[in-house]
This record gives structure tokens, C-alpha cells and sequence, in this order.
């Protein structure tokens, strides 16, 4: 599929020829006026897409710096499908013509007088054959006054009578005379063939059709390269009707969600009765909002939590810097990542804080999917890391949205997951409009599974800033704690805060005085961590340690920076029991702070392969507080140890330019 898009999926309205009355009318013939007839309910029942080049997009629709009139190439088995490429250029701009080169054949004639109500006028001419004159110098004469005059044309390359995919010169000496550029498109929609010499697709009521845009070619343009153009956008529009049709595994997969609705929404008070959910809110996840779209280009990032949410601040900042015209709506699953978005928005500029708007998503069930994309029209969606959800990847590759995955990660359990399931996520992967994966092992399991295209820009994690801190709240911390050893575990899972605890219990016999702050992956769980370890302190009832205290529950949101910064060593969460997979490092290397995880990094191995060497890697408590106390005794270790890794990872906020580029061709000009 093409990188660009324009256009939405559209149900094209039933259509009425207009009156017959001037001289350029179709004839009331009873052949024409059945053909006008069926083909108003073939296209009027009929859903289509335009997608394809923007520059192309651009030139149909005349903006911006595009020049007036272009020359629009299809292969003539596509003639009758042009009315729905018109009709879809044509909204909201009365102010755009086209023409139409056609045979003065019979069969010309009569495919004239049937696309006519559409506002669509022929000039009528063949090339001279056999010495007879069938008015081809006239309407060579007549295309070049329409482009001159800011008319566009459309014509058939390789018409009135073939051979089937073979260009004729008369569109090359077209251009030439005229300097215009060409337009190829292709086209495929639900349709039967009629026995003619290329086979003319006639559409078929209530079917589906697909229009790509190809690149647009200059006036000098060779007959092979329109040739390989044409082809290229007649498959990517055949591609596209073949992927956009529903499969068995989505109509299962719509099934489930439609069975299990009840029991998400029972699922949603829970979560909202735990303080996973917010009041008020709670709609959203069913796609339904109070919130308006704002006007002009709107971009989605759905990221799911807090890591992909700040892997993907740096990269929106750089597209509203890039685009002024650019809304960025984001949504998250998590009410961390929410607090996220929130505290970015306001620490940003004032022009850059009204673009980026903040939805949760909904979940991944069909009448909640087709709620959110109703009311939010995005132009493009990016997904973030891993949120690969198929019935919204298959709703908005259906509306002609384009879709694609950043940061993009597999790891080796989803990666044998989804082979596993390959006949749920075949069409889904071949669906993406690209994939930039994080790493060469992740977009080689991507391209394994369909996606069509794949780029290696490296992980946004590297490239992320450090986590903020409030500098006075820091400040007072270090005062009250009194140059204490500190021992940090951050982002816990369940099952881990005991070995940490264990681990702790060791490395102070050795540092009597050690702090240990435990900061759990969710927040929820400070309560219970807390009572464990015999009601330590916990940062949510803003209680601090005092000096005979020995654990600190770190049990608040967006504070990750402070904590990284008190630590004289860290140990990072989700890694000491399978499955695991670990959390970023990159944040605590970004801070200088020395580092440990448990063996289990699978979702994070491209940065624990980079870092290797700088970050130990423990099995268990007595490994863990072997570490601890050797780098609690050597200063000098912990500062070259961290220095190393510093000078493997990229210097913060330099977003990967080709991803900048590659994002912004989604988008409409």
C-alpha cells in the first residue's frame, strides 16, 4: 500500500443524472439510460477508498503550489470506476473539471453518454487508421486547450482498443506539448468482467472499491516507467480490495469482542472500583466522548502505559514543531499513562499544548471501535511498542486510514504467539501501512509475519530525555536522608518485592544504614507492600523515612526521576521470574545510575544487548545483594561503569529524521 492518504472510506451517495436538455447530454437511448442507471447504484451502494501519494492528491485537488490541470492515466479495464474517483475528488471543490479522451466508436460513445451525469465531458477522437480520419488531431487539439485551461484529463493509456497494457503514444506527446504531469492511478472494486478486449470491470452494487494514487511523473516521462507505474498502483488497489474484505478470523475476532461486551463493562466498574479507572471518564473506553475533534490534520498515537507514552512524547513534539497545522490526539489504556500525557501537555509551549488532546482508548470491540473513529476522523494512526489490536487495525485500514507500528517490538514469546495464530494476525500485519521497528531482529519477525514494508530506526527509548524531577523536592530529600546508601528497586512486580526485601536484608549487614525504596510497577499495590514490611512509609500518604526506617514505598506516579536520582544503585523490576520481560534501562543510564536486572529482559533484549557489560544481570537475593554491596564499596566502579553506558545510548531528544519523514507522507497536504 501506498505511504500516503487521502481520502476516507465513503459510501457514495445515489446518484441522479442530471437533465438531458444541452447538446452535450447523454442520449436518451435505452442502453445508455440502463447503463447510466445501474451504474448510479453500483457506485451509490458501494463503499470507496482513495489513498495513495499525497503530491498526487495534491494535484487532483489542485493545492497548495499544484499547478491547475494534470493528466490522470488508467488502464481502460478501470473506465467505469472512474465516476468514484471523480465523485471523491471532487467534494467540496465545484471548482475543479475534468474531461475525458474517449473513442468515436460505438462503444466510445456509449461509455460516454453513461459517466456524463457525473460532470464528467468527453472529447471524442482515435488515432487515424487505414487513412480514414476518426478526429484524433482534433481531439489532441481540444485535450490540450482543456489542460491549458485547468481542466484535468483523464485518459486511457492503453485504449480505445489495446493491446491490453501497452502504452500509446498519443498521452506521452500529451504531456510533452502541454508540460503537464501525469497521474497514474489504479483501480479495483467488486465487479464482473464483460468479454471485451481488456475485460472491462463493470462495478457491482453494494461492493467495495479502492483507488491508489501513484506517484505522480513529469512530462518527460518514458512509456516504461508509466507502464511500471500504472501496474504498481493497479496492484497496490487490488492489494487493498483484497485486504479490506472481511476474513474469517475477523469476523471471529468481532464475534468474541461482541460476546465478552457485557463482561468488559462489568470489567470497567471493577477497574474503576481499584482506582484503575477514572470517574467521569469511563465512556471513553467505549468510545464514546464529550470531546471535540479539532479542525484540520489530526494524528493518533495510541500508547498503552508510561514507557510508551514517554518514548513517544520527544517524537510528537518534533511533528507539531515540524507541522504548525498538526493536532496530535494520544490515548493510552492507563491511567498513568494519562497523568503522562497530562503533565507533558502543561509543561509545553501554549501553541503546543492546545494540539495535543487525551482520550483513553476503547476496547478492541467493533460497535466501540467505529464509535471512536466516527467522532475523531484521525488522518493517520501510529501505534506504540506493541498494541496490535486487530478489529481496530481492520476498522481503520477500511476507512482508508493509514495505520503503522513505532518502536515496534516482538518478543520472542508474542513472536511465537502470533506464528502460532497466524490465521488472526496474517491479514492483520498485512494491513499496516509499515512497521519502523526498534530493532533488525524485530523487523525481520515482522516482515516474517506480512508486513509489507519495514524500517530500522532504532529504539525512541534511547532517545527519550530523563524523567523530570521537581530539583527543590530532590533537594530536601537528600538533606532529610543524610548522604544514606540507597538501594532502589523500581517498577516491582508481584513476587518480587519479597526477594527485594530479602536481598536488602543482606546488603545491610554490610551498610546498617541503607535505604531500600520500593516503587511497585502499579501503584495500587503500595498499600499491600507496605503492610508487609511492617507499615513502612509509603510517598502516597506523603510520609517519609525517618532514620530508623529501612523501606520506603514509592507508591506514586511520574516521580521515576526523583527516585533514580536518590539511588546510589538500582535494580530494575520484571525480570527475576518467568516470563518477565523486563522494563527500559535506558532511563536509570540516563541518569547515571548503576544498574542490575534479573535475567528475564526478553521485551527489552536490542537495549539490554547494547548496554551489555555496563547493567549485571542477577538471578536471585544473594546475587542481587552481592552486586549491591560491591558497588556500594568502590565509588570508582559505579562512576565508570555508568559513564560506559552513557556512551552507548543516543544523546536525548534527537528523534530519528527518517521516522520524522516517514510519519509526516501519512498525512494529507
Amino acid at each position: 500500500m501506498l505511504p500516503a492518504h487521502h481520502g476516507s472510506r465513503s459510501t457514495l451517495p445515489a446518484l441522479k443524472p442530471p437533465p438531458t436538455s444541452d447538446a452535450r447530454s447523454p442520449r436518451k437511448s435505452a442502453l445508455s439510460r440502463i447503463g447510466r442507471a445501474y451504474l448510479s447504484l453500483a457506485l451509490g451502494t458501494s463503499r470507496w477508498n482513495i489513498t495513495g501519494n499525497r503530491r498526487a492528491a495534491a494535484l487532483l485537488h489542485q493545492t497548495g503550489s499544484a499547478p491547475p490541470g494534470a493528466i490522470v492515466a488508467f488502464w481502460h479495464r478501470a473506465l467505469l470506476q472512474l465516476p468514484a474517483l471523480w465523485l471523491l475528488t471532487l467534494r467540496g471543490r465545484n471548482h475543479l473539471r475534468l474531461r475525458v479522451l474517449i473513442s468515436r466508436n460505438r462503444d466510445g460513445r456509449l461509455i460516454n453518454d453513461t459517466v456524463a451525469p457525473w460532470g464528467i465531458i468527453g472529447i471524442a477522437g482515435s488515432a487515424n487508421r487505414k487513412g480514414k480520419d476518426k478526429g484524433g488531431a482534433h481531439a489532441f487539439r481540444e485535450a490540450i486547450s482543456a489542460l491549458r485551461a485547468g481542466s484535468h484529463l483523464a485518459i486511457t493509456p492503453d485504449g480505445p482498443r489495446g493491446p491490453v497494457g501497452v502504452i500509446q503514444p498519443g498521452v506521452l506527446r500529451l504531456a510533452r506539448v502541454t508540460g503537464r504531469t501525469i497521474v497514474p492511478v489504479g483501480a479495483a472494486c467488486d465487479a464482473f468482467h464483460l468479454p471485451s478486449w481488456d475485460r472491462l470491470a463493470v462495478p457491482l452494487p453494494f461492493g467495495r472499491g479502492e483507488l491508489v494514487l501513484g506517484a505522480p511523473l513529469d512530462a518527460e516521462t518514458t512509456s516504461e516507467a508509466l507502464a511500471k507505474a500504472l501496474n504498481d498502483a493497479a496492484r497496490a488497489a487490488e492489494r487493498r480490495l483484497s485486504l479490506v474484505r472481511a476474513t474469517t478470523a475477523d469476523r471471529l475476532w468481532a464475534a468474541l469482542g461482541n460476546i465478552l461486551r457485557p463482561l468488559v463493562i462489568v470489567m470497567l466498574r471493577i477497574r474503576l472500583a481499584r482506582g484503575r479507572e477514572i470517574r467521569g471518564r469511563l465512556r471513553e473506553r467505549m468510545g464514546l466522548s464529550r470531546a471535540k475533534r479539532p479542525a484540520g490534520t489530526l494524528l493518533w498515537f495510541h500508547a498503552a502505559s508510561v514507557g510508551e507514552c514517554r518514548s513517544a512524547l520527544p517524537l510528537i513534539d518534533a511533528l507539531l514543531d515540524q507541522k504548525p497545522d498538526l493536532n496530535v490526539l494520544v490515548t493510552t489504556a492507563t491511567v498513568t499513562g494519562a497523568q503522562i500525557v497530562e503533565a507533558h501537555r502543561l509543561s509545553s509551549s501554549a501553541s503546543s499544548a492546545t494540539r495535543i488532546l487525551h482520550q483513553f482508548t476503547p476496547y478492541d470491540i467493533p460497535r466501540w471501535n467505529r464509535r471512536f473513529l466516527a467522532q475523531w476522523r484521525p488522518d493517520a494512526a501510529l501505534l506504540v511498542e506493541s498494541e496490535l489490536w486487530p478489529g481496530m487495525i481492520a476498522a481503520c485500514f477500511r476507512r482508508g486510514i493509514p495505520i503503522a507500528v513505532i518502536n515496534a517490538r516482538l518478543s520472542d514469546r508474542s513472536w511465537r504467539q502470533w506464528r502460532r495464530f497466524r490465521l488472526l494476525g496474517g491479514t492483520m500485519f498485512a494491513r499496516l501501512d509499515f512497521v519502523a521497528a526498534r530493532s533488525a531482529e524485530d523487523a525481520r519477525r515482522f516482515q516474517a509475519l506480512g508486513v509489507p514494508t519495514c524500517h530500522t530506526f532504532g529504539d525512541l527509548k534511547q532517545s527519550a530525555p530523563p524523567p523530570p524531577v521537581d530539583k527543590g523536592v530532590l533537594a530536601g530529600l537528600k538533606r532529610q536522608l543524610g548522604g544514606r546508601p540507597v538501594f532502589l528497586a523500581a517498577a516491582t512486580h508481584p513476587g518480587e518485592d519479597e526477594i527485594i526485601a530479602d536481598a536488602a536484608g543482606r546488603m545491610r549487614r554490610s551498610y546498617p544504614d541503607l535505604l531500600c525504596i520500593i516503587v511497585p510497577r502499579h501503584p495500587v499495590r503500595g498499600t499491600d507492600i507496605a503492610a508487609r514490611l511492617g507499615h513502612a512509609p509509603r510517598r502516597a500518604l506523603a510520609q517519609a523515612p525517618t532514620a530508623t526506617d529501612s523501606f520506603w514505598i514509592a507508591d506514586t506516579l511520574g516521580e521515576l526521576g526523583l527516585f533514580y536520582r536518590l539511588a546510589t544503585v538500582a535494580w530494575i523490576g520484571n525480570s527475576l521470574a518467568a516470563p518477565g520481560g523486563g522494563h527500559n534501562p535506558f532511563e536509570a543510564v540516563r541518569l547515571h545510575t548503576p544498574l542490575a536486572s534479573g535475567p528475564y529482559v526478553d521485551n527489552f533484549k536490542p537495549a539490554f544487548a547494547r548496554l551489555e557489560g555496563c547493567i549485571a544481570i542477577v538471578k536471585d537475593s544473594s546475587t542481587l545483594a552481592d552486586w549491591g554491596c560491591a558497588l556500594l564499596a568502590d565509588p570508582a566502579r559505579r562512576e565508570r561503569l555508568t559513564a560506559e553506558a552513557a556512551t552507548r545510548i543516543d544523546t536525548p531528544d534527537t528523534v530519528p529524521a527518517p521516522l520524522l519523514t516517514r510519519i509526516v507522507a501519512m498525512l494529507p497536504q
